[in-house]
């Protein structure tokens, strides 16, 4: 993995006012940290950073932080967003060496179109998005490829069926990283029973004492 040149600059004023005067003045506020050293708050120029940022390839970045006359090397560990304009407003660099082992987390690519999917109509559902891994700065992955391509219907992969070269994996062994699963069948309610007999029509019943249809009503007998 390269490393990105970075240069930046001891920030004097601290807390919400002085990352605000950064912004103002085209800088990003940023921490480094770890490795035994205090921690620093320094200014990155924004569009130095940004430039950098969209040219790198994968997740990790690792920079060499120019500042105070030395060169810091570090892992770009968080970078802070505005919820509104989504522009970067503050970054975590961790200060690391070259030689030690760090742990990061890494994306987990799915290769392939699994047997299930093609022949079966089944669908792949990707589980496990990231991976924790242990390894040296420069053998840090871009992205871990998982061919899933020999999956059938209901089968998974798990951790603990990756071989990744040149990492040790951390993530628990168990944890499924992807499974194709069965199609979804939408049963069809039956249709409602249709009535072809017509209605019997109603019976016409004279009432003694009332006008039947046509004729006279019935008078009562005399007694």
């Amino acid at each position: 993995m390269a490393v990105i040149p970075l240069k930046g600059s001891r920030r004097d004023q601290l807390g919400k006012g002085g990352a605000r005067k950064a912004r103002a003045a085209g800088n990003i506020p940023a921490v480094i940290y770890g490795h035994g050293e205090q921690p620093a708050a320094v200014n990155i120029e924004r569009v130095e950073f940004e430039t950098a940022m969209r040219q790198h390839k994968g997740g990790n970045p690792i920079v060499s932080l120019a500042f105070d006359g030395k060169d810091h090397t570090a892992l770009l560990r968080a970078a802070q967003r505005d919820p509104l304009t989504h522009q970067i407003i503050h970054v975590d660099f961790q200060h690391i060496s070259l030689t030690e082992t760090v742990e990061v987390k890494v994306t987990v690519h799915l290769v392939g179109v699994p047997v299930g999917v093609k022949d079966g109509g089944g669908i792949l559902e990707p589980i496990l998005r990231e991976l924790e891994v242990r390894c040296l700065p420069t053998a840090i992955p871009t992205a871990i490829d998982v061919d899933v391509a020999a999956l059938g219907i209901g089968q998974s992969i798990h951790v603990r069926d990756l071989k990744v070269e040149g990492v040790t994996v951390l993530s628990d062994p168990a944890a499924t990283v992807a499974v194709v699963a069965a199609p979804t069948v939408m049963e069809e309610k039956p249709a409602e029973a249709v009535v072809t007999e017509t209605a019997a029509e109603p019976e016409v019943v004279a009432t003694k004492g009332k006008k039947e249809e046509g004729g006279e009503a019935e008078k009562p007998e005399k007694k």
